[in-house]
């Protein structure tokens, strides 16, 4: 029993207002989204709110961290709507499920550690492009449809949401000023709805997206082909799926660790999305992955456990039950206010005042990823362009700062002392500093304050070496560390040089002393 309750994180001092209040404002902000999206890729919109259920049911109990919320994000369900268009609805109830298996291999082999290779200038680009897409998808809310062209609205009924909306984020951002009991967003929604409710004001309701009264999510087995061509047709999705669910959720994730002073777990985040899409594709879910705009509402509520999840993630089953004609009455002006104010927040305004202290490269890199965010909405592929840049300047600047101390002994013997490590991005700087036709008979090599770190280092060494063989001359390998001794051993049949015996020097240890 004590082992369930430290898994589940169970035992932690929790603060049950807090938890119930924000789970019930997530509840509020995630149900709009996830109906749009799901309308937007063509999916019936329950699809939408059962993803949000079992997302959010199960990331927060099964989850890599108290806090993170899970829901039908956009950001998954972009890369399925070519599936839905081309091959339909029991296709994409196919990939959503082998998605999770994708995602559930990853948390298992504990490859969600390789989050820890995205730098600091991507997270900003990614959390400031994310807070951009946030924002801008708040504007649709201030247009509608005329003889089936979608225009922005003018007069009385844009007055009315833009006054709606500018008193919602009055109350966000004024009430914890005089109190901190409630979370100001669950006030701002409740406010405006009743404000709205009382005066019969005309303005557009969550009705106006879609219906949103059902039962439970219903078993389904897909149905499709179980053969090679479907698996074919269905594994690049999933594969893509995966991707774009892991890069949000295990970013969102390291978010929330600088938030909150905490360090969550990766490959059991991984895990347990893997093991909500399964449910989804089984249950008639769109899948989905964290949702970060959500997650930072959780925070800013004082949430800190995995009960606010949970009761965000019952609270849509509940609604889908028996509260649809009360939430379907929402005016989605109260909404739109609070999300508005979640961009705000998500936004890192810190990299503003940093930004004449960042090198260039790093400043170029947080604006490429955060564009990339904005125009193609695909937060896998900006995190991966940024990415391979950083490294990329990494490998350039590395590259640079190879250098070599030369002198002769006592005894004749020529030195050459390398600084800096020696890998593909080096390699030839390295070979320029080598003077083979004046070096006389003996020449050693000092890796003390280096080190050989790939095949393109070892090809080097084996080029210099048939050089000084060729002119007759011994070259020695010195202070090489225990891996390189290694990696050059592993590629004896490539290289043979005269690698120096370095002396082992003991250290004294406490039983020593």
């Amino acid at each position: 029993m004590n082992a369930v309750l430290r898994l589940f994180d169970f035992r932690q001092k929790v603060n049950y207002k807090n938890e119930v209040l924000a789970g019930l404002t997530v509840a509020m902000t995630m149900m709009p989204e996830s109906l749009s999206f799901a309308i937007l890729a063509g999916f019936p919109p329950l699809m939408g709110l059962y993803a949000a259920f079992i997302m959010g049911l199960v990331t927060a109990v099964l989850g890599g961290r108290p806090g993170l919320i899970s829901g039908g994000a956009g950001a998954t369900v972009v890369v399925l709507i070519a599936l839905m268009k081309t091959q339909g609805i029991e296709y994409v109830f196919a990939a959503v499920a082998l998605a999770g298996v994708i995602q559930i291999l990853v948390g298992v082999f504990k490859l969600g550690k390789f989050i820890r290779l995205v730098p600091q200038p991507v997270m900003y680009g990614f959390v400031n492009g994310l807070a951009v897409i946030i924002f801008t998808a708040q504007l649709e809310q201030f247009k509608t449809v005329v003889n089936g062209q979608t225009v922005w609205l003018s007069g009385a009924p844009l007055f009315i949401i833009a006054g709606l909306v500018a008193l919602t984020i009055a109350i966000v951002v004024l009430l914890p000023k005089f109190t901190k009991a409630v979370p100001p967003s669950l006030v701002a929604i409740i406010v405006v709805f009743l404000i709205v409710l009382g005066f019969g004001i005309p303005t557009k309701t969550v009705k106006d997206i879609a219906a949103v009264s059902g039962g439970f999510p219903p078993f389904h087995i897909p149905a499709i082909p179980f053969n090679l061509e479907t698996l074919k047709i269905v594994f690049p999705y999933a594969l893509i799926m995966a991707g774009v669910g892991l890069t949000e959720g295990l970013l969102t994730l390291n978010l929330v660790d600088e938030m909150t002073a905490t360090r969550g777990s990766g490959n059991r985040e991984c895990v347990a999305q893997g093991t909500a899409n399964i449910l989804n594709g089984f249950f008639s879910g769109m899948g989905g992955c964290p949702m970060i705009a959500q997650t930072v509402v959780n925070l800013s509520a004082g949430a800190r456990a995995r009960l606010s999840g949970i009761v965000a993630a019952l609270t849509i089953l509940l609604i889908i039950f028996v509260g649809a004609p009360v939430i379907e009455r929402v005016p989605m002006a109260a909404l739109t206010g609070v999300m508005i104010m979640v961009a705000i927040g998500t936004f890192e305004w810190a990299s503003f005042r940093i930004i004449n202290k960042m090198p260039r490269q790093d400043v170029f890199v947080g604006i490429l990823v955060a564009l990339i965010t904005v125009w193609l909405h695909n937060l896998a592929l900006a995190v991966l362009v940024g990415v391979i840049i950083s490294a990329l300047v990494f490998a350039w600047e590395s590259a640079k700062r190879i250098r070599a101390r030369k002198y002769i002994d006592a005894t004749g013997v020529k030195h050459y002392e390398i600084y800096g490590p020696l890998f593909f991005g080096s390699v030839t700087a390295f070979t320029e500093k080598f003077q083979i036709n004046e070096d006389p008979q003996e020449v050693i090599i000092d890796f003390k304050d280096s080190r050989v770190a790939d095949m393109s280092a070892i090809e080097a060494l084996n080029k210099l070496t048939d050089r000084y063989q060729k002119a007759g001359k011994t070259l020695h390998l010195k202070h090489l560390s225990a891996d390189c001794r290694q990696l050059l051993k592993n590629a004896d049949a490539v290289i043979d040089v005269n690698i120096l015996e370095d002396p082992a020097y003991h250290v004294a240890t406490d039983k020593q002393l």
